[in-house]
């Protein structure tokens, strides 16, 4: 989720759900060893439950990077291995290193030896021709040797030789049931699935396991960001809460003081509403909205007046579309 999950993003899905946890976006030991931390660390304590992704093949750097997360309040260190791009693994480090448990272990080792926090590793089902339940298997055994308790897989391999890093998203196809079997496999490991995931009720029949064991958690990546609404309904069907599902209305309202406050700092419009174009989609007024943001947030000076009035154009569009719905429903009644 690189140059997406990044601050402003956290802030507005974290108002659509208050108890999912949100992961950032990748950040290499590098850049927080020798670049700017507080640009890369800085968060808003409403993003918690929060969860600090690393990119990274050395123990030591690793090991630092995960005792800033503590330091900075993060709630989760994660180690990402399922990252496909070239810029990756020129680096050595993302989906490469799966390649490489005994490293992985090592990296994961240190990093639990320097906090407190959970650590957590992402991966991939496989790379490249090491596509197979043994391949998974070894990977998962060696790393949990080393003490690491939950997984996230994403389960599609990762074609580091071939394929770009887009089409790693979607070529590959998915197989769900080799990440059931690592659960089943192992069932004292909490299994969080990744890859496809465009609905709660496919949520909740991998959580249930209406087909094979029931996996402990699920993460959504670009479904949550094309179609932000859609975590919405996760707090009162997925975590028992009692609270109203907030309106898109009532999502905008509540992002407009969070807006203002970044705007008073210096921080360019396009930057918060860029991560809010999906808000309306599948809505009639959502292509008026993601129309206005696109022509008006990106002009010097642009206001909150901009994101006021796309709100507007889109809520008065789907009042208007519900009305002349009703009134020919009316009409085939006579």
């Amino acid at each position: 989720m690189l140059d997406w999950t990044d601050r402003h993003e956290r802030y507005f899905l974290r108002l659509l759900s208050r108890h999912a946890r949100l992961y950032t976006e990748m950040v290499t030991t590098g850049a927080l060893l020798h670049g700017d931390v507080a640009r890369h660390l800085k968060f808003d304590v409403a993003e918690h439950p929060l969860a600090l992704q690393l990119g990274g093949s050395d123990p030591d750097a690793l090991a630092h990077c995960a005792t800033l997360a503590e330091q900075w309040g993060y709630d989760e260190v994660n180690l990402n291995i399922g990252c496909p791009s070239d810029r990756v693994q020129s680096g050595k480090f993302g989906a490469c290193l799966m390649a490489e448990p005994a490293l992985v272990a090592a990296c994961v080792s240190a990093m639990q030896a320097a906090t407190a926090l959970p650590v957590t590793v992402k991966s991939r089902i496989g790379i490249d021709d090491q596509d197979s339940d043994e391949f998974l298997q070894r990977f998962v055994e060696t790393v949990a040797g080393a003490g690491c308790r939950t997984f996230i897989i994403h389960a599609r391999i990762a074609v580091l030789q071939g394929l770009s890093p887009k089409q790693n998203r979607d070529v590959p196809p998915l197989n769900y049931p080799r990440v059931k079997g690592i659960k089943q496999r192992y069932p004292e490991l909490e299994i969080i699935i990744n890859g496809g995931i465009s609905s709660l009720e496919q949520t909740r029949s991998l959580l249930e396991g209406s087909d094979g064991p029931a996996l402990d958690g699920i993460m959504m990546g670009r479904e949550a960001y094309q179609n932000p609404y859609i975590l919405a309904q996760v707090d009162q069907q997925l975590f028992a809460d009692t609270l109203p599902v907030p309106s898109r209305a009532d999502i905008i309202a509540a992002y407009l003081p969070y807006v203002e406050e970044q705007l008073a700092q210096g921080t360019a419009l396009q930057h918060m509403t860029r991560h809010i174009l999906g808000l309306f989609k599948g809505q009639s007024g959502g292509r008026l909205f993601r129309r206005h943001l696109s022509e008006n947030a990106f002009r010097k000076n642009a206001g909150i007046s901009v994101l006021r009035d796309a709100c507007a154009l889109a809520e008065a569009d789907t009042s208007a579309t519900g009305d002349m719905r009703q009134e020919e429903q009316l009409k085939e009644n006579v």
